[in-house]
């Protein structure tokens, strides 16, 4: 099943005390880049979000945005800066003292004075954090891997009903190819008499020259190749792995074999119709650069 590069997926939960919310989304490229955003503090992250999403997505650009908030305060510890708590309690008592006051220095007085205390996120085990964050980030991906997915059967079908009808344009050629041939000589051989009036024309001579041109014009290897590049179009996109590189070498192909083709056609007809396969590879080469 073919797979688009362009997906989108989101989903906000709240997991193992820790707000969570995921956003995937992405557009045609050529390799695969990935920007991933976590919160500076979870920047341990980074690469385990990369090897998890590698496994789903294999082309395109790639953005991941990651957002964390902790909702409980169990991960959070309270520090006392003693030194500083000290200087405080020094400072008042040297005031009241100096100024004939009451003592009546408290702890919880103290604590109203600024960076007495501090409160601190404590360290949080790295793989535990990623356990909790997989249970949003895989369903995040299911569900932007399965978008790729609906949009790639509709360009999947689109493929097939194009190659197919190359198919009948290339069947075209081939049934036109011999009529050229005969209708050559039939020129030839009248052109000639024309010329001679009443005397014997040379059939040999003319066989000659008609094997020449039939040798010249002849397109049945190009075609041979060309039906053969159709079939494998339709194996790649059949096989599970992804195929869009694999469908741009062969479009390449494809294209040299009917500008070959054309190079070859003297005939009206035949030329129209590599006019149309050209444009329908066009397209083709279009819809694949959307495959990933």
């Amino acid at each position: 099943m073919l797979k688009s590069m362009t997906g989108y997926g989101r989903r906000e939960e709240i997991a193992d005390g820790k707000k969570i919310l995921c956003e995937i989304k992405s557009v045609n490229h050529r390799y695969t880049d990935y920007n991933i955003k976590v919160p500076r503090h979870y920047g341990f992250l980074e690469e385990k979000i990369r090897n998890l999403v590698s496994e789903y997505i294999k082309r395109g650009k790639i953005d991941i945005y990651v957002s964390i908030e902790n909702f409980s305060e169990a991960d959070k510890d309270i520090t006392v800066n003693l030194e500083l708590a000290k200087s405080y309690y020094n400072a008042l008592k040297e005031l009241s003292q100096e100024l004939d006051l009451k003592d009546d220095i408290s702890a919880v007085g103290l604590s109203k004075y600024p960076d007495i205390f501090s409160l601190k996120q404590k360290e949080e085990d790295e793989e535990s954090v990623f356990e909790t964050l997989k249970k949003v980030l895989v369903p995040t991906l299911e569900s932007f891997v399965a978008m790729r997915e609906r949009e790639g059967a509709r360009i999947e079908k689109d493929l097939k009903d194009r190659v197919l009808y190359m198919r009948t344009l290339a069947k075209k050629i081939e049934e036109r190819s011999p009529e050229t041939v005969r209708e050559y000589r039939n020129r030839l051989y009248e052109k000639i008499k024309e010329l001679l009036e009443d005397r014997d024309v040379d059939e040999a001579r003319v066989l000659t020259e008609v094997a020449v041109f039939a040798d010249k014009v002849a397109v049945n290897e190009e075609l041979v190749r060309l039906n053969s590049h159709f079939e494998e179009f339709f194996k790649i996109i059949e096989a599970p792995e992804p195929a869009g590189r694999k469908l741009d070498f062969l479009i390449q192909e494809i294209n040299r074999e009917i500008n070959t083709t054309g190079s070859k056609a003297v005939d009206l007809e035949i030329a129209k119709t590599v006019v149309e396969l050209k444009a329908e590879t066009e397209k083709l080469r279009e819809q694949i650069q959307n495959i990933e």
